[in-house]
């Protein structure tokens, strides 16, 4: 792949100069009036707004090219990237699905040397580009030579491992998500590469194990597949849980099975429990009391539902309602808490009544119907501070008129 016009100073320019436009404005108004490739001009501006708020330091870098493919979509965040490179250090790192290169690149900042896979050719192409432009700190390795920190691979990383005689400090993998026709995919092993298959071939080759999987997954479903996981991270941002992340560490095998669920930008303290202590905790009901508390996104993932409650001395409303109450407002909790104000019938009028404007903030959590629905049937859109939150209580179903605390 020719670079070469991606980096003449009329094409930059353009790219520059009109990334806050409507690129396909761009290409009807530009149509026949430039001396470079227009629709390549215009896949750049496109992808450089998409990643604006993803990879803010690489789309400020005017060098790097981006891809046009759904490898930018699925691209991690460089905020999620530099979480994962935490802790994470040694004399080589492996990625062996390098895709868009930004897992690598930050991890990587940790070793001496890393190895970049991708069997795409042109996503490879692009990337190996980027990743040689892009100048590495030295991380926690201020021995490593910058001049070779990095080597690359095109084609299956799996086939390279399977050759190769090095031995990693890291291995780490992110699995295509989707199948044929696009469809999701809920299962280790249905994820591209297999990993489940070759785990005996990943565990001998080293010394620990880093695998990115879709939010997607079920916990239960991925211990069932690779039983000798030994922590499971749920990665938020913003209360949305964005990636799970599978880690085996050797000679570790004796350490309890963990979940930590840690949410980035949130302000939410991360909730960190073996799965044992889920197993043998036990739920406290009662109805709504002074306030409601909503776990976070990444709490929810985890399953803790009895953990949750008993760790923070909370009661649960139903054992299906996953809402929690107390007299008192719970502090540095890894959730929501709401102010209950009064409770409400679920009639029209009287919801007109107390919201003249028709703006609310709406929540179900098993309640008799879904947001959106309950909003349609009682003429009700989101806005303002207030918050009316539907849910079951051991009485039967509630509304609840909320401030957030």
């Amino acid at each position: 792949m020719d670079f070469r016009e991606f980096h003449t100073t009329e094409f930059q320019k353009f790219v520059q100069d009109h990334l806050s436009e409507d690129p396909a404005l761009l290409l009807l108004k530009y149509q026949g009036k430039t001396n470079f490739d227009l629709k390549a001009a215009v896949q750049q501006i496109a992808a450089r707004q998409k990643a604006s708020k993803k990879l803010p330091e690489w789309t400020a870098n005017p060098q790097i090219i981006f891809p046009i493919s759904i490898s930018l979509e699925q691209s991690s965040s460089e905020e999620t990237a530099k979480k994962k490179a935490e802790g994470l250090n040694g004399k080589r790192m492996i990625d062996l699905t390098g895709g868009f290169g930004v897992d690598f690149y930050y991890l990587s900042q940790g070793f001496e040397k890393g190895i970049y896979c991708e069997n795409q050719p042109e996503l490879f192409q692009i990337s190996k580009y980027n990743l040689e432009l892009l100048k590495p700190s030295k991380g926690s390795n201020p021995l490593a030579s910058l001049d070779n920190k990095f080597a690359f691979f095109e084609g299956d990383g799996l086939e390279f491992l399977e050759k190769t005689e090095l031995h990693f400090d890291l291995i780490y993998a992110d699995p295509a998500r989707r199948g044929k026709g696009n469809q999701k995919l809920y299962k280790l092993k249905d994820c591209q590469p297999d990993l489940v298959t070759v785990w005996e071939d990943l565990k001998k080759k080293a010394d620990e194990i880093l695998l990115k999987y879709s939010p997607m997954l079920d916990i239960s479903q991925a211990w069932s597949e690779l039983p000798e996981i030994q922590k499971i991270t749920i990665l938020s941002v913003k209360n949305e849980v964005k990636e799970l992340l599978l880690h085996w560490k050797k000679n570790n095998d004796s350490e309890r099975k963990k979940v930590v669920a840690i949410d980035l930008g949130g302000n939410l303290p991360e909730f960190e429990f073996e799965r044992e202590e889920e197993e043998l905790a036990q739920s406290s009901f009662g109805e709504a009391e002074k306030y409601l508390i909503e776990p976070s996104s990444g709490v929810l993932k985890s399953g803790a539902f009895k953990l949750f409650g008993a760790r923070f001395g909370l009661k649960k409303l139903d054992s299906n309602s996953h809402l929690y109450t107390s007299e008192n407002s719970p502090q540095n909790i890894p959730g929501k808490v709401f102010e209950i104000l009064e409770e409400l019938p679920a009639k029209k009028n009287e919801l007109k009544s107390r919201f003249p404007s028709g703006k609310v903030n709406v929540i179900t959590r098993n309640y008799l119907m879904g947001t959106d629905a309950l909003k349609k049937k009682m003429g009700l859109k989101d806005g303002g501070e207030d918050f009316l939150i539907g849910t079951k209580t051991l009485s039967g179903y509630k509304l609840f008129w909320c401030k957030r605390k």
